[in-house]
């Protein structure tokens, strides 16, 4: 199988990076708009940068839909799509197999 092709590959690019996890979970349990503040607190010592590189590519992937109102100060709040919420059973399955397992890991 070619490797553009393997899933899983597909999958890793897709989870890449220390925060892509932590965001989409934080977005899958929240399940309501989140404004970038508080997605920032709440996901943990994420720079803006970082976050902010993140939410764009899960938006272009369409896993997280961005809002923006024309407010001043404008206000954009982020929410999971329904595509992204599909990822709540997998990740979940992810972390209860590091809960059981994880301390046997090595190094």
């Amino acid at each position: 199988m070619a490797a553009s092709h393997c899933p899983m590959l597909r999958f890793v690019d897709l989870i890449a990076g220390k925060w892509a996890i932590p965001i989409l979970y934080r977005l899958i349990v929240l399940d309501r708009p989140v404004r970038f503040g508080e997605l920032q607190r709440a996901v943990g010592v994420i720079t803006q940068k970082e976050l902010t590189r993140q939410l764009r590519a899960f938006e272009q992937r369409g896993l997280v839909q961005r809002t923006v109102y024309a407010e001043v100060p404008p206000r954009v709040e982020y929410r999971i799509t329904a595509l992204g919420s599909t990822l709540q059973q997998p990740l979940q399955q992810l972390a209860g197999w590091m809960e059981r397992y994880g301390g046997q890991l090595r190094g």
